[in-house]
């Protein structure tokens, strides 16, 4: 039951780690090797100074989307995590663990979402005046749809897991 309950919790803290760099770093939409796009920025790197130089990015209902639903998805994962920690000194014998794995599937469902909208809306959301056929999709969308399936997995073994001696 020990070995469960730690796997559960490094499976939960990884994949909190994977949606929060998924959410903040620079690399939704790769350019080039020295262009990048994300959520937030628009970036270049500067030879001259070897430094990135970044502007917002262009505010469309898209993008507004894709950032509010995978801040939403960071949000329920974490409170997924503490609701998990209080039930489990709190909870009495034999309780499952019910709302930590609906916080944790809401956290997966959120996340499929804005992938969704990215993946299929990447036109508007670039909204640039460069061809979108020249850019490719950069490790953060990547670890974003890599944390869909560890979310839901991770929800499913929530509501299965009993809390024991």
């Amino acid at each position: 039951m020990v070995l469960l309950l730690i796997s559960v919790t490094v499976l939960h803290l990884v994949t909190l780690a994977m949606l929060l760099i998924a959410t903040v770093e620079k690399a939704w939409w790769v350019w080039a090797d020295s262009q990048i796009t994300d959520l937030w920025y628009d970036c270049f790197h500067d030879n001259a100074t070897s430094s990135w130089l970044c502007a917002s990015a262009n505010e469309t209902d898209w993008l507004q989307s894709v950032q509010a639903l995978m801040v939403l998805s960071v949000l329920f994962s974490s409170i997924s995590f503490l609701v998990f920690l209080g039930q489990l000194f709190t909870m009495s014998t034999g309780g499952l663990f019910y709302f930590t794995g609906l916080c944790q599937t809401f956290a997966g469902f959120t996340a499929f979402a804005a992938c969704l909208i990215f993946t299929f809306r990447r036109e508007e959301i670039l909204d640039d005046s460069r061809d979108v056929s020249t850019g490719r999709f950069g490790y953060c969308f990547i670890l974003a749809w890599g944390c869909v399936p560890l979310l839901l997995i991770s929800g499913v073994l929530y509501v299965h897991l009993r809390r024991k001696q």
